[in-house]
Order: structure tokens, then sequence, then C-alpha cells
């Protein structure tokens, strides 16, 4: 793998990678539902959908512990407790996101529950779930390996993890109009929407240098999960993994 993890210009090292990622999400919290929805045609509601009718038969057992990493505004944590029907939990390193995450499930009337936590250092027991998902979250972490470890860890055997990720378009043509798209247009709406250029441009490079697909189900079974398997979305710019401890 040719990133230890993920590389925001002019940064160096795990710990200032972080302390950068933290901030440049805490600087556009306020509007980052709105520019998802907006950047993405709306199709972001569409990816987290299907990831959650594929984990259907989990979140329905009513004895599974489920967790969201990286739940960020609670997107995908909201969309996950209307299958379960039951309070879940979600997880994220960055607290103006939490706060709008506890809003959010708030003003719909559920019950899910978030807490402070950093990725590669949870802080639950070894084999404490039975399924983990993270949604857009992982492209993010300052040591790849480190935190598909650490997510292996504190599934129990046989546990699921979830993977939805943005990835590279299959393609050609596509590819590079997709390019020209996150390279050209995303950075200048993204960045004038939320009023920071660097991070509407830090977002579209990290998924140019994260692990493609079929490079990221290498690096799940390289870390311990077996059963790995991937699905591609909307011409491959976005691939869900399905993976078991």
């Amino acid at each position: 793998m040719s990133q230890l993890g993920t590389t925001p210009a002019g940064v160096q090292g795990e710990e200032q990678t972080a302390r950068w990622v933290r901030e440049m999400f805490s600087g556009v919290a306020g509007r980052y539902d709105l520019l998802n929805h907006v950047l993405s045609f709306h199709v972001d509601k569409y990816w987290r959908r299907r990831a959650v009718r594929r984990l259907r038969g989990i979140l329905e057992r009513r004895d599974s512990l489920v967790m969201d990493l990286c739940c960020g505004t609670g997107d995908l944590l909201v969309e996950l407790e209307k299958t379960a029907g039951r309070t879940l939990i979600g997880s994220d390193f960055c607290h103006p996101m939490l706060i709008a995450a506890r809003d959010k499930i708030a003003s719909k009337r559920f019950q899910s529950v978030v807490f402070e936590g950093d990725a590669l250092r949870l802080p639950l027991r070894d084999g404490s779930l039975d399924l983990l998902t993270a949604a857009f979250g992982v492209r993010n972490f300052a040591n790849y390996r480190k935190g598909f470890e650490e997510m292996r860890r504190v599934l129990k055997p046989g546990g699921v993890a979830a993977i939805l990720e943005f990835s590279q378009p299959v393609n050609g043509v596509f590819a590079a109009l997709y390019g020209f798209y996150s390279s050209r247009v995303l950075p200048r709406v993204g960045g004038w929407i939320s009023g920071s250029r660097k991070a509407y441009s830090y977002l579209p490079d990290s998924v140019r240098k994260f692990p493609d697909a079929e490079e990221l189900a290498l690096i799940l079974r390289e870390c311990g999960f077996r059963e790995v398997e991937f699905e591609r979305m909307t011409f491959g710019t976005v691939a869900l993994h399905v993976a078991r401890a």
C-alpha cells in the first residue's frame, strides 16, 4: 500500500494528521450535511440506504450490538436505527460533528447515543460488537491498517465490519469526468458554501490517495478479516466492503 494513512498537505506524523483532520471537520460541521447532499446530487442518501439494506439481517437481530464508527453528523446512524428499531451507538472524534448528530437524533425522536472517541483507540473491550459500520470516514484515518486492526479487535468472532467509502470509477470516460468534477468543481463549490476551500481541496485529494476497492479488500484480509466482499455503486465512485472478523 502506497499510503500509510491520509496525508493532508504540509502535515506530518499521525498525531499532527489527526489534529488537522479534527480541526478541518470542526470548521465545516455546520454545513456538512448540506454539502454532502449538494455535491453528491443527493445520491449519498441512496448509498447509505443501500448499505443498510445489505446489513438488515444483523440489524433486525434484537441481541446484536451495533456501532457506527466515524458517525459524523449521524446520517448513517439514523438510517441504521430506522431498520434496527432500537438504540444503537455512534462514535466520532470531532466534537462539533457529534453535537450535530445528537441534535439530529433528538429531532427525529430516535434513541441512539453518540460518544467522542478516536477510531484508532476505541474505548471498547475486545470482541464487544456484532456489527461495526463506517461511512466516508476511514479514508481520513491517520493510519489505515491501525484503524482496520482496531475495528477487528472490537468485533466478536464472526462479527461484521461494513465500510462505505469513496473509490475510483472503473469506466475510463466516467473516471475522467469524475476527476474533473472532483478536482475543479467540488473544491470551488464546497469552499464557497462551507467557507473553507482548504477542506474541500483536501477531501477529493483524500479520495484519490485512498486505496481502490480491490486494494482495500486485500488490506482488510491482511488485517485479519475474512469473507471480504465489496460492491461498487454509481459507476464505482463508491464501494461498500463487508467483511467478517
